[in-house]
C-alpha cells in the first residue's frame, strides 16, 4: 500500500513538471475561478472537431460542453486548466492555454521594486516574488488593459534568491516638469495560474543616484576641501541636472563620526565617504562610497597613487617624479640587497 502511494505520488509529480509553463504562450485566455467560459475553434463554422486538453481527448461530460466549434469549460478549477487545442481530423487547428486568475496580493508594493539612475529614458525594474515560473513586465496604457499592443519584456538578468530584473524604456522628456505617472503592469505564472498587477509612480520618486566619485582632498588652511564629481551614469549637463552631497567623516582625535553638507569639513579626519542625491525633489540618497582613507600632509604622499583606497591632494609633477624615483629605488634594492 505505502509503495503505491508512494508510485502514485512520483507520478503525479512527473505530469505536473510535463504540463508546467516555463513561458507565455503565444495564446492565452484567463479565467475566473467557478466561473464558465468559452473557447472558440479556429476553424470554418461547418467544420467537425474535436477538442484536447493537455494532449489527452475530451468528451462532453458535466464540466465540458462542446457546440458545434466552441467549447465551454462550465466549472473553471484546477483540473480543467491547461492547454486546449482543436483537430480536425489529425491536423491541429488551433492552440489556447486556459489560465486561472489569481487576485492581488496586498503585498504587490514588495513584489515589484523600480529604481532609476538618473532622468534618461531607461530603469529597472526587480521581480521579487518566488514560486513562478514564467515573468514579464510592461510599461503604459495598454499593458495595464492587457492588450495586444503592449510590448511586453522579459527578465533580463536573474539576481540571488531568484529575483528578476527588467530594464524598462520611457518617452518621457527630462527637461519638463512630470505630471504623468508612470505605469508598471506585472503578469506572473505558476502551474496554470496567473497573477496580474499594475503599480503606478512619478519617475522623480524612483530616482537613486549611483554612488559619486571622491576626486581629491585638498587642504583649506584648517579644513579640507572634498572634490566630488557626480557618477558616471547621472544626466546631464550637470549644471541642470544638479546633485547634493553629503559626507560622513571621521574626526582622528576621538574616533567620533559627523556628517556635512558642505564640502568643506575639518582639516583633523581619518576617513571619509559620500552619498548624493537629486538637490531639486530631495528623494533617494545614493549609496555610500566605500571609505577613503584621507591624507592631507606631505608625508607618505606616494600612496596617493592609490586612489581607490586614499583621498589626497592633487600631486603636483615634482611630487609624482618622486614617488617614481623611490619605486625605481625600493625595486632595485629589493633585487640586490646589501
Amino acid at each position: 500500500m505505502t509503495f503505491s502511494l508512494w508510485t502514485f505520488g512520483l507520478l503525479m509529480i512527473s505530469l505536473t513538471g510535463a504540463h508546467e509553463l516555463n513561458h507565455f504562450p503565444e495564446n492565452f485566455e484567463v479565467a475566473k475561478r467557478d466561473e464558465e467560459y468559452t473557447l472558440t475553434c479556429n476553424s470554418k463554422p461547418d467544420d467537425i472537431v474535436t477538442w484536447k486538453l493537455n494532449g489527452d481527448p475530451l468528451e462532453d461530460d458535466e464540466n465540458v460542453k462542446q457546440n458545434g466549434t466552441k467549447l465551454t469549460v462550465l466549472d473553471i478549477d484546477t483540473p480543467s486548466l491547461g492547454n486546449y487545442s482543436c483537430w480536425r481530423g489529425e491536423k491541429m487547428l488551433s492552440s489556447t492555454y486556459l489560465l486561472l486568475k489569481v487576485d492581488e496580493e496586498d503585498t504587490v508594493d514588495s513584489l515589484i521594486n523600480c529604481r532609476a539612475k538618473s532622468y534618461d529614458c531607461n530603469f529597472n525594474c526587480t521581480w521579487t516574488g518566488n514560486g513562478y515560473t514564467a515573468v514579464r513586465l510592461g510599461l503604459g496604457h495598454y499593458c495595464s488593459k492587457s492588450s495586444k499592443s503592449c510590448q511586453w519584456i522579459s527578465g533580463s538578468r536573474q539576481l540571488a534568491e531568484g529575483k528578476l530584473q527588467f530594464e524598462m524604456y520611457h518617452d518621457l522628456s527630462p527637461y519638463a516638469e512630470e505630471s504623468t505617472m508612470l505605469e508598471v503592469t506585472a503578469e506572473a505564472i505558476s502551474d496554470f495560474s496567473i497573477f496580474r498587477t499594475s503599480k503606478r509612480f512619478y519617475l522623480r520618486d524612483i530616482v537613486q543616484p549611483d554612488s559619486p566619485q571622491i576626486v581629491k582632498c585638498q587642504l583649506v588652511n584648517e579644513d579640507v576641501n572634498v572634490t566630488i564629481d557626480p557618477p558616471s551614469t547621472w544626466s546631464a549637463p550637470y549644471s541642470f541636472f544638479s546633485l547634493e552631497h553629503e559626507i560622513e567623516y571621521v574626526l582622528r582625535d576621538d574616533g567620533q563620526t559627523e556628517r556635512s553638507s558642505s564640502t568643506l569639513i575639518p582639516k583633523k579626519i581619518s576617513k571619509l565617504r559620500v552619498r548624493s542625491r537629486d538637490s531639486l525633489v530631495l528623494a533617494n540618497w545614493s549609496q555610500w562610497t566605500p571609505w577613503k582613507n584621507v591624507k592631507t600632509g606631505t608625508d607618505r604622499l606616494c600612496r596617493c597613487k592609490n586612489t581607490e583606497k586614499y583621498c589626497c591632494p592633487e600631486l603636483s609633477l615634482e611630487v609624482f617624479n618622486g614617488c617614481k624615483k623611490e619605486k625605481r629605488k625600493h625595486k632595485k634594492h629589493a633585487k640586490y640587497p646589501q
